[in-house]
């Protein structure tokens, strides 16, 4: 009878699960850690975003100074917080900025995924920039729309000929300039801060920067195209391309520092609350 022969050479190690394999039996997870990171960015900011864009569109045709206008809808929205937050312009800013962001972590986590990268790795790449921008644009343009109507100058109207202008279409080229004004403040949203992150050393600074700066450039766009729907083309008594600049350049500085108090904690302060919940969610899981 022979004795067994001791075991030689390397003990088989235990199978391990690939990262790959940890990050499918968990992409259900991470999916509901990409919407509630959207959730809570765009619950934060969406009541300072509503007040402040329905005091851009009244200041278009108002005398009061922008100041005057956001305090007198803050003061309403505080004496009555509860149909505040169930109005429509309310719900549209929310849905807004839930489909955007949420749109920007299921691109990351589509992306992470199909590369066996991390959890909570994000991407700048082309791929977040058009889904992105496609999400927010369509919704975007359908809650502008029903601002201008909301709150536009023919919305605002007390005689019956001004009012039953309210319900005309918005113009094609008020449209167009919307859309190249949000596909800009996107792309300094989304896109800018990881590149400009690393040179500035603060990914943090770079979230608030890049999408305040780009505002300088897209306001004008913002103004025109209200001017365009306020005062339309082919009427009679429609204003010169020299009268609607001058408009544009008389709320020019205003204007842009609203909507930079708007875009900081839209996608400033919302981006770093978003970014902040994900990895916070997303680093248990990985």
């Amino acid at each position: 009878m022979t004795s067994p022969k001791p075991a030689t050479g390397t003990p088989t190690p235990p199978p391990t699960m690939s990262l790959e394999t940890s990050s499918s039996s968990r992409l259900p997870q991470r999916i509901g850690s990409d919407l509630l990171s959207a959730l809570c960015a765009s619950t934060l900011v969406a009541p300072l975003i509503c007040l402040i864009d329905k005091s851009i569109i009244l200041k278009t045709h108002t005398p009061q100074p922008i100041q005057t206008i956001l305090l007198k809808n803050l003061r309403s929205a505080l004496r009555h917080p509860l149909a505040f937050l169930t109005s429509t312009p309310y719900l549209l800013i929310n849905t807004l900025y839930f489909s955007t962001y949420t749109t920007a972590n299921v691109t990351d986590t589509a992306v992470s995924y199909s590369r066996a990268q991390p959890a909570s790795a994000v991407t700048p790449g082309p791929a977040k920039f058009l889904a992105t921008s496609t999400t927010n644009l369509s919704i975007c343009l359908y809650k502008d729309a029903q601002f201008a109507r909301f709150f536009g100058a023919a919305a605002t109207a007390t005689t019956s000929a001004a009012a039953s202008t309210a319900k005309r279409a918005v113009p094609k080229a008020t449209l167009g300039l919307f859309a190249v004004r949000d596909m800009l403040t996107i792309f300094a949203s989304f896109n800018i801060p990881p590149i400009l992150g690393p040179m500035l050393g603060s990914l943090p600074a770079a979230q608030f920067l890049a999408p305040a700066s780009v505002q300088l450039a897209s306001t004008p766009l913002h103004l025109l195209g209200l001017d365009l729907y306020n005062r339309p083309r082919g009427e009679a008594g429609s204003p010169t391309r020299a009268e609607r600049w001058k408009i544009v350049k008389r709320d020019w500085f205003g204007a842009s520092l609203a909507r930079m108090g708007r875009i900081v904690p839209a996608f400033g302060v919302g981006g770093v609350v978003n970014a902040a919940v994900r990895k916070r969610l997303m680093g248990r899981l990985e």
